[in-house]
């Protein structure tokens, strides 16, 4: 059974970016890449909204850059090796391989496909996120915390929700920067 992975860089304060929509604060330097890198090798599909979607595109070119170090080619190369399905009722076409829009968010689809398979997804950016996690299907929070606070801006957990978590890991980097990792324990 795959499970559905929530999982972003977030400021102190809980915000994915701040009120002027950047996110630039974020710490995500070679360590953390190598990092990050890593725990998506499992992930065989992410889930985008069509904002996150047109962000991670950039993903689809990056490792073709000869100026990007090695540590951006690789996740360039993972990245690319996922399905990515992009919910949004405005975007008729994708612009990277091994993508389909579709029009709507069901809930139950994503939980057979949980069900069905041997990988896991992700779910990104918090929007689309905010679907999932009151439908109940993120069975995991994972937090890069950066070392800042922003004061207000895009959250990282909608509000209005509550599920109890159980602490997985945990890592401290050397810029600062925490990583968090809780599964969902509730139903």
């Amino acid at each position: 059974m795959g499970k559905l992975i929530y999982s972003m860089i977030t400021s102190l304060d809980g915000y994915v970016s701040d009120s002027n929509g950047d996110f630039g604060w974020n710490v995500a330097d070679e360590e953390i890449h190598a990092f990050v890198t890593e725990q998506t090798r499992s992930v065989r599909t992410y889930l985008y909204g069509r904002r996150m979607y047109e962000t991670m595109v950039f993903w689809e070119t990056a490792h073709a850059n000869p100026d990007h170090p090695a540590f951006v080619h690789d996740y360039a190369r993972t990245w690319q090796a996922a399905d990515k399905i992009v919910y949004s009722t405005t975007l008729t076409e994708p612009a990277s391989a091994r993508t389909r829009i579709e029009p709507t968010f069901d809930p139950d689809e994503i939980r057979v496909w949980k069900a069905e398979s041997e990988h896991d997804f992700t779910v990104d950016g918090p929007g689309l996120a905010a679907h999932a996690i009151r439908a109940g299907l993120v069975d995991e929070y994972q937090m890069i915390v950066a070392p800042v606070i922003v004061g207000g801006g895009k959250p990282f957990f909608p509000d209005g929700v509550r599920v109890d978590l159980e602490l997985l890991d945990e890592r401290r980097f050397d810029n600062g920067v925490v990583y968090l990792r809780y599964a969902a324990t509730g139903d």
